[in-house]
């Protein structure tokens, strides 16, 4: 039985079950994740240490970060070597499902700061079980001429996750304990169903390298032949995720204390922006990603998102009046929308060696984990010594990094 990855011979047309486990895999996880973290627990922060709510956001995800990063790396080596009945991937997706649902449980119970950054930190272990193995799904059960689609595919549920699950959560600020518990049931169901569509088949029999200093360093450590674009590609990267959760990660303050938004308005806003991303988001995931298949191109989607992105960024500087903020979620949500939506395909073209595509792609991921923290840390610098108008450029600025990032990379058209 071979295990390789399927070449444009072997693979005819798009598989479907994968896809399907994708994108609802995807959806799930990251619907709970930033239903949480975008919404509840900045409510429940605020709550807790009023007059440090920003400091406190930004020392959760400092901490969140570092343990995801080292949890993200340490899963998807060890993915790459499972080998059972139900293959390299699904048992870490189950178990990272239950483990999650059981620390969002715990943490709708904190009452200090160090018990959401405790819960936090936990939380991300099991996440990245989830995380990890499943992104790897695509390396592993596509051939090259389908990634692009894949990697929308993907994108779909990344785009309904983020935007929806932040759109959804926003429902429960008014009874966040019931909030707490609906993100808890949505990463519960997130790695069975993914797995009852990969059904993945045995891989007992699969051959495995035995442990030596070599092997450890080829499972384990940071690639360094021929990782030249790998590098450029996850920099790149971790600028534009900095630059969109620099603003979404303090969206909630900047209405309250910027936009001066409270009450049933707060709310409305809070879904509006939201729904108005997924939706512009969601049209691009159908369209950038076969486009890009077509094409032949990865990098060019990239940067015009990248610049759209920019635009976007830099709207919200200009007033403080409340439908600014819809300006922004239309642009960014397209700009978003297309980087998602080829994001994949082209980190996949970069991989230095495709039996360790699940670290690499770990590795690849720190780029996520560190924009998803970078952005709060950055934005709170800015807001505490300049203001909350601050953050729009910063947040533009480095979208254009990133852009002139990708822009370097060789291997990849």
């Amino acid at each position: 039985m071979a295990w390789t990855t399927p070449t444009d011979e072997q693979q005819k047309k798009i598989p479907i079950p994968t896809a399907i486990a994708l994108a609802i895999g995807v959806l799930l996880w990251l619907g709970s994740y930033l239903g949480l973290v975008g919404v509840l627990v900045p409510q429940q922060v605020a709550e807790i240490a009023p007059d440090q709510k920003t400091s406190a956001i930004a020392l959760m995800s400092t901490v969140a970060m570092i343990v995801s990063t080292i949890a993200n790396i340490v899963e998807g080596a060890l993915s790459d070597r499972t080998r059972s009945r139900w293959g390299r991937r699904t048992p870490w997706i189950i178990a990272g499902s239950i483990g999650s649902c059981l620390c969002i449980l715990a943490w709708a119970h904190c009452t200090e700061v160090w018990h959401v950054v405790l819960a936090d930190s936990v939380y991300m272990i099991f996440l990245n079980m989830i995380v990890a193995p499943l992104i790897a799904v695509i390396a592993d059960r596509t051939a090259p001429k389908y990634r692009g689609t894949m990697s929308g595919v993907y994108a779909l549920g990344t785009c309904i996750g983020q935007y929806g699950g932040q759109a959804f959560a926003s429902l429960f600020l008014p009874v966040p304990d019931t909030g707490f518990i609906v993100m808890a049931v949505m990463v519960l169901f997130s790695g069975p169903v993914a797995a009852l569509f990969l059904r993945e088949k045995s891989t007992k029999d699969m051959p495995v390298e035995k442990i030596t200093m070599q092997t450890f360093s080829d499972n384990f450590a940071f690639p360094t032949k021929g990782a030249r674009d790998f590098y450029l590609a996850m920099i790149g990267k971790m600028c534009i995720i900095t630059s969109s959760f620099a603003i979404s990660g303090y969206q909630l303050y900047i209405l309250t204390d910027y936009i001066k938004l409270s009450g049933g308005k707060l709310q409305g806003y809070v879904t509006m922006i939201s729904m108005i991303m997924m939706a512009t988001a969601i049209v691009m995931c159908f369209f950038a990603g076969p486009v890009s298949d077509k094409i032949g191109r990865r990098k060019l989607p990239v940067i015009i998102a990248g610049i759209l992105i920019t635009i976007g960024s830099l709207v919200p500087m200009f007033t403080s009046q409340a439908f600014i903020m819809l300006v922004y979620a239309v642009v960014v949500g397209i700009g978003m929308g297309m980087f998602n939506s080829v994001d994949q395909a082209l980190n996949i073209e970069v991989l230095p060696d495709p039996k360790t595509a699940a670290k690499d792609l770990g590795l690849l991921n720190i780029a996520n984990n560190g924009g998803q923290v970078f952005g709060p840390i950055f934005a709170s610098i800015v807001i505490n010594a300049v203001g909350y108008h601050a953050v729009f450029p910063l947040a533009a600025g480095l979208a254009v990094l990133g852009i002139v990032l990708v822009s370097f990379i060789k291997k990849v058209k």
